[in-house]
């Protein structure tokens, strides 16, 4: 299979004004310059002048998991009964016939970080997977993928109404802090006894958190629960990710120092709480002047995930670079999610979800040409 005669952006650093790619078993064979290409073997999609590139993926979403078009019978998001749930997986409550996957795919969007909401202080375990499918198991990049965090309000809103903990910001800390030092002596106790220590659920899945085999992605909006993330983060030294970074401009030197990819969103939204209070479409912008790569989310379903290249444009009309933006909906949302290798850029041995549209992916009166995810052709 080969799609031919578009813009090629690579997000590897190159872009060919007429560029083709070709693919075979799902996978990216090859793709260069159309004054270079070898005789094409197979079906040719003819891109038109359009634009060709990766599938975009949405960093951070519950799409699947908070259904759109059901309320309480659809929602599977949060597990509003105990703060602090690693051992539950994001993978066992996503329903892929949910209408939001196609509207997805339609817009050019083949994959997205996908977990439990914001509820608990840990919330569970989060899974990379392709946005095309009727089971999951089989759409699965990667699970787990990253272990769902929460500081700020959300947290002391559903739990303090029940006058439970935790009521404040101090006692959310707490508790994530009281969750990854119970695990650090459960390990512990594994190694001098493996067979006679008694199992226990949540701490077998922050092993790998403490392990630095599977990243926090800690949901925080304000700049004070940032910077609770970080320096949690840094007394257990775990990888971890920022996830929404609302308030992020005015800590972006503390961001900038871990090294971290934030994630931004949603763009989309009202600033209908008080830890958005300040959110603005100039945000990671304003990160990527103080020298920070960023990623994007629609947070799905708080933005339709379709609605993702929109977001995009929103951003780079209040200062993102037009290259930034199209990272962050491709190779740095792969990253976050840590699946870079299999997604996120067009390279040889990575898999063929690729998108073609009628003009700039980001204009808005754009439409996809042709959709591949896994080198099938969804639209």
């Amino acid at each position: 299979m080969r799609i031919a005669n578009g813009k090629l952006l690579t997000m590897e650093g190159q872009c060919f004004e007429k560029g083709y790619v070709d693919f075979e078993n799902g996978v990216i064979t090859a793709f260069g310059d159309m004054q270079s290409a070898p005789a094409a073997s197979g079906e040719i999609v003819d891109a038109e002048g359009g634009y060709i590139m990766p599938g975009m993926i949405d960093a951070h979403t519950h799409i699947g998991i908070c259904e759109e078009s059901v309320h309480e019978e659809g929602d599977d998001c949060n597990e509003i009964t105990d703060p602090i749930t690693p051992q539950l997986r994001a993978l066992d409550g996503i329903y892929p016939n949910e209408i939001a996957f196609r509207r997805a795919v339609d817009a050019g969007v083949t994959s997205a970080v996908i977990g439990p909401g914001s509820a608990n202080v840990i919330g569970g375990q989060m899974c990379f997977a392709k946005l095309w499918g009727d089971r999951i198991d089989d759409m699965i990049v990667k699970a787990p993928c990253a272990m769902k965090m929460a500081l700020g309000e959300n947290p002391k809103r559903c739990y303090g109404t029940q006058n439970k903990i935790p009521q404040t910001r101090m006692a959310s800390a707490f508790l994530m802090r009281e969750a990854l030092i119970k695990t650090q002596r459960y390990m512990k106790k594994l190694e001098k006894d493996p067979d006679g220590t008694a199992y226990d659920a949540k701490c077998e899945a922050l092993i790998p958190v403490l392990r630095r085999e599977l990243t926090a992605h800690i949901h925080c909006h304000r700049s004070d629960d940032i910077l609770t993330a970080i320096r949690i983060a840094s007394e257990f030294n775990i990888r971890y990710n920022i996830i929404h970074t609302t308030d992020g401009a005015s800590c972006a030197e503390y961001i900038r120092q871990t090294g971290v990819i934030p994630v931004v969103g949603p763009v989309l939204m009202t600033s209908g709480k008080p830890e958005t209070a300040h959110h603005t479409y100039g945000t990671a912008g304003a990160l990527e002047k103080a020298g920070i790569e960023v990623a994007l989310t629609t947070d799905h379903p708080v933005a339709p995930l379709d609605l993702l290249p929109v977001s995009a444009a929103l951003c780079v009309r209040d200062g993102l670079s037009m290259e930034g933006a199209l990272r962050g909906v491709t190779i740095n949302a792969a990253r976050v999610g840590c699946v870079d290798d299999r997604v996120g850029s067009i390279k040889v041995g990575k898999d063929a979800d690729i998108a073609v549209f009628t003009g700039h992916p980001f204009d808005f009166m754009s439409k996809t040409r042709a959709v591949f995810v896994s080198g099938k052709r969804v639209k």
